[in-house]
């Protein structure tokens, strides 16, 4: 099993040593991803891609690196070998999150239950709607890949469209700029079509490999790589490993807010808006989903969920039962069978 990541090692970078690097293999950007958002505190800036190198400069927690391209040093780690150049030298992918700017025309209406939408920009600011006074939201911000419920369309305190916001469960209502959010297409989430019955379905999570596995009775559909939980002590006693044994999908929210520091290990995160396609399987708030706030999968870093790139995320949510209709927020049954060992 991967080794658990220390305190020093999350400053450094959140990843084991990359020990040393051979001509690195370089592969282009896709036009979509050439720029980063620093997801950590602080990541450092090396003068080649490996972190026995000399130490640069820092990057700060939501800065916008420019990635000129991505390289794959030959002896990197099997599970996450990716390094970014920029300006000044060379970063790890690990608290690098590719982002975009994308276009996205403002809803004319809504449907009753609302509309489901993902952020399409690095980073909005939300804001409170109080007495007829906008007050900034200073608790957190919404990120790039974090999917809500918008419940209504206002003009905002520069006279555009803005959308409530409405997180499912809690109830809590902001506002962010309708230009900064794109509404999902309802073909991109709805259930995906089979032949295979819901009952030949099963998901296989190894913690050793950090890989989730889906089958259709023998076969194998779709493997991902995960990561799950850290162990160590989480808040108030609550363990932080990811819990093992055979479980069952029981409740499915494309869009959830998630707070407490209870999602991420060292991270900063107290407060994780529109967390993606959210799958619970165990009581505790134990669930899949998609990850905006890292970019390391392969190794252990949550307090118990287990992660997922978004877009897998985003197929696995298709592809588990119980069945999602596109206005559901919180989808609830006896659902694909997961064994996490």
């Amino acid at each position: 099993m991967s080794s658990p990541l220390s305190r020093r090692e999350f400053l450094k970078l959140g990843a084991l040593s990359l020990g040393a690097a051979a001509a690195p293999r370089l592969r282009p950007l896709l036009a979509d991803s050439s720029l980063g958002r620093v997801t950590y505190q602080s990541v450092s800036v090396f003068d080649a891609p490996r972190l026995a190198a000399n130490q640069v400069a820092y990057r700060f927690r939501d800065e916008l690196l420019d990635l000129e391209y991505a390289l794959t040093p030959l002896r990197g780690p099997a599970y996450n070998p990716r390094w970014y150049r920029i300006d000044a030298g060379y970063v790890h992918s690990a608290f690098i999150q590719p982002v975009a700017y994308e276009d996205s025309q403002p809803l004319a209406e809504l449907p009753a239950a609302g509309r489901l939408c993902r952020v399409c920009v690095p980073m909005t600011t939300p804001y409170h709607l109080s007495g007829g006074q906008w007050e900034e939201e200073t608790r957190y911000q919404l990120y790039y890949d974090s999917q809500h419920w918008v419940t209504g369309i206002v003009d905002g305190p520069d006279s555009a469209p803005w959308y409530r916001i409405t997180e499912a469960w809690e109830g809590i209502t902001y506002y962010a700029a309708a230009g900064h959010l794109v509404p999902i297409a309802y073909e991109d989430y709805a259930p995906l079509a089979g032949d295979v019955p819901a009952t030949e379905k099963r998901i296989q999570v190894s913690l050793a490999a950090q890989t989730l596995t889906a089958y259709e009775g023998s076969r194998v559909v779709q493997r991902f790589d995960v990561s799950t939980g850290v162990p160590n002590s989480g808040a108030a006693g609550l363990p932080t490993e990811t819990p093992t044994g055979s479980f069952n999908v029981f409740s499915k929210l494309p869009a959830k807010y998630m707070g407490d520091s209870r999602l991420t290990d060292n991270l900063g995160d107290k407060f994780l808006t529109g967390v993606p396609w959210t799958m619970f399987f165990a009581e505790g708030g134990y669930a899949l989903h998609g990850a905006y706030w890292h970019n390391n999968f392969g190794t252990p870093m949550s307090k118990g969920c287990i992660n997922l790139r978004p877009a897998d995320a985003q197929w696995l949510y298709r592809w588990v039962t119980p069945v999602a209709e596109t206005d559901e927020w919180d989808a609830r049954g006896f659902g694909t069978r997961l064994v996490v060992s």
